[in-house]
């Protein structure tokens, strides 16, 4: 595995948020999502950016959905795992599985 296929930490919160939230994956949702689940505050700015970037890196596809009226007549723009995601998310879970199983007990 060469360096660029390697995940950044925050990219695989968002990969795993978008594989929690399912089809109703989209800026807000994604960012009220990773901030219940780490107990990090984040940024919209920082969601949509690591968005972009694993969108070009083709892990992530997005799509547009219905216009609204609560939203002014805008459409939200959803996002889902490409399969090069899903790929990407199980080997970063399984190499820090690995990392685990490798620490020696904690010492009290």
């Amino acid at each position: 595995m060469s360096k660029g296929d390697y995940l950044g930490e925050f990219e695989i919160v968002v990969l795993s948020t978008l594989l929690h939230l399912g089809d109703n994956a989209y800026g807000m949702t994604i960012r009220c999502a990773i901030e219940e689940r780490t107990g990090r505050a984040v940024s919209i700015g920082a969601i949509y950016a690591t968005l972009r970037r694993l969108e070009r890196k083709g892990l992530v596809v997005s799509r547009l959905g219905e216009p609204t009226a609560e939203r002014g007549g805008r459409a939200k723009r959803f996002f889902g795992l490409e399969p090069a995601g899903e790929e990407a998310i199980a080997r970063s879970r399984a190499m820090f599985a690995r990392l685990w199983d490798d620490l020696p007990e904690a010492r009290s």
